[in-house]
């Protein structure tokens, strides 16, 4: 069960392209040196939206933004085609905010990240998802949801420059501000997310440890073994988007006590239809949920700095964002 494109998206930047470009030999040059950089592109606005369908979105218009001006008969050469599509990319993303903000206005409960999931690393994969994992960069679903508090430009920023490790001064020339205010950003963004995530993270054998002993505990409905392993300020978001019964509550659930207890009742009953089986979600352990053959939730834990307790849970059940494990 790994990620794939939407249908529809990839054939339309496929080296044959969509209508004349199958016979246009600029476009289909263009097309090519693009979908060299596809993977970086679509790490770089997947982290930015958090979307899988938005991404795809903004990769089809950059991909037509770069054909269109490859065609263009007074076209200059373009020194650097990655430096020019990430621009592209990152202000198509950038235009793209205020309807997925005006979207989530409206949304029923918690928003999560659409999550990207795929085998865990030692497990073989096919060919064609062995590159998957890589889309999610070092960006976790835990720090997905705290880059969602920053202000567009303050994401923008802090994942060209913190993950993809652009110098501000090329993120000045890409969205059009001087160095001085890029630099302000930056700094407001780190400033924001260190204050709410800690550095150090647990390694992935400890944390896979840990997310196995949580799932046996919340399934088992053993309420000493939950109260042992959350720590005191526990959160818990659920993501049904109003169209899934395992989402539990409107708002995010906070503490200990009642995560636990809420846990202890809830999650034997509804696990009991359901197969497990344990993936990489953004890069981190996690559990997939199957109703049959069909995802029924995603489940991320979130561990302290220290690695032995849970301090966050993201659970993602909204079949729309569940549409790309297959």
């Amino acid at each position: 069960m790994t990620h794939h494109p939407p249908p529809g998206s990839q054939p339309a930047v496929s080296d044959d392209g969509p209508g004349p470009a199958a016979s246009d030999p600029v476009a289909n040059a263009a097309t090519q040196v693009f979908n060299e950089h596809r993977e970086l592109l679509f790490s770089l606005v997947y982290n930015m939206l958090g979307g899988i369908a938005d991404t795809e979105d903004v990769l089809q218009e950059t991909w037509l933004s770069w054909t269109n001006r490859n065609r263009a008969p007074d076209a200059e050469p373009i020194d650097s085609p990655r430096a020019y599509l990430v621009r592209i990319a990152v202000n198509r993303a950038l235009a793209h905010q205020a309807a997925i903000s005006r979207r989530r206005e409206t949304y029923t409960g918690p928003w999560l990240p659409e999550p990207l999931v795929s085998s865990l690393p030692d497990t073989p994969v096919a060919d064609d998802a062995a590159d998957v994992a890589l889309r999610a960069e070092s960006v976790s679903m835990a720090l997905m949801v705290i880059l969602q508090t920053l202000t567009p430009l303050e994401r923008g920023v802090f994942v060209l420059h913190e993950v993809f490790g652009y110098a501000h001064t090329e993120i000045a020339e890409m969205l059009g501000r001087n160095p001085a205010a890029v630099r302000q950003l930056a700094h407001r963004a780190r400033e924001h997310v260190h204050a709410r995530r800690p550095r150090y993270k647990p390694a992935p054998h400890v944390r896979q440890q840990v997310t196995e002993r949580f799932l046996a505990a919340a399934l088992g409905g053993d309420l000493d073994a939950l109260l042992e392993i959350l720590a005191p300020d526990v959160v818990m978001w659920s993501d049904g988007g109003g169209k899934a019964q395992g989402a539990v509550g409107l708002r995010p659930i906070r503490g200990r006590d009642s995560v636990a207890r809420l846990l202890a009742v809830v999650a034997p009953s509804s696990g009991k239809a359901l197969s497990i089986a344990f993936r990489s979600v953004n890069g981190d352990p996690a559990v997939l949920l199957l109703a049959g053959d069909a995802p029924y939730a995603v489940v991320v834990v979130d561990l302290t700095p220290e690695g032995d307790q849970v301090c966050g849970i993201y659970a993602i059940a909204n079949p729309d964002k569940l549409s790309y494990v297959d």
